[in-house]
């Protein structure tokens, strides 16, 4: 009798998810016609497998955890209901997880701001562009300048963050302008004016002043 019982539960499951026989499938289906009860209990195992699907779907997933929420929606013939429980279980908790992965990718990366770069009196040929973005370290800052030759021998550029009280925050040193990569702790919400600055390893660590970049971070739109 408890093999019957278990035999017909995953058989509704296969009925439920598609994976039933077509020899068996005409005679699942007249025997839950008959009975409201399996009738109930096939609707149940159809609701539960739709919503497990959906939140799959929804959810920007790895491939990896894509394929174990498929493979705990297949009940193999034979699994008793307390085993279908654990695995509807199982596949709701691998969904869980990937929705913890994209919202933590999503939450490292979800504030971009711009900022043009002009030219000064001391580099009328320089101009160039910032882009920051909002990480776990601090604020990541991409600069490409054009204009500005290559400084060498304890010559170097600093680019700095200021506020509108004037105070500045060094954020980074290099020599020529392609491709640079700078790191800032403070908000560009807050210090929104980056200036590039020529320098001289001499030990002091304030601003020379003289500055061959300045421009403003767009924090509005």
């Amino acid at each position: 009798m408890k093999r019957r019982g278990e035999d017909e539960t995953a058989e509704l499951a296969a009925l439920a998810d598609g994976s039933l026989p077509p020899e068996r499938r005409a005679a699942v289906e007249a025997h839950v016609a008959a009975s409201p009860e399996l009738a109930e209990r096939l609707a149940e195992q159809k609701r539960a497998l739709a919503y497990t699907r959906q939140a799959a779907s929804e959810v920007d997933a790895p491939a990896g955890l894509r394929r174990r929420v498929e493979v705990q929606q297949r009940v193999p013939r034979g699994w008793t209901s307390g085993r279908l429980v654990l695995a509807g279980a199982a596949a709701v908790a691998v969904v869980a997880v990937a929705i913890g992965i994209v919202v933590s990718r999503s939450g490292t990366s979800a504030e971009r701001f711009h900022a043009a770069l002009g030219p000064t009196a001391l580099a009328p040929q320089a101009g160039g562009n910032a882009t920051l973005t909002k990480t776990t370290s601090g604020w990541r800052i991409e600069l490409n300048a054009t204009g500005l030759p290559r400084l060498d021998n304890g010559r170097f550029y600093e680019a700095w963050l200021k506020n509108a009280a004037g105070v500045l925050v060094p954020i980074g040193t290099f020599n020529e302008g392609s491709n640079v990569t700078l790191w800032a702790g403070v908000k560009p919400t807050e210090f929104s004016t980056i200036s590039v600055t020529r320098e001289r390893a001499d030990g002091d660590q304030t601003s020379s002043g003289e500055k061959v970049l300045v421009g403003k971070v767009e924090t509005s739109g």
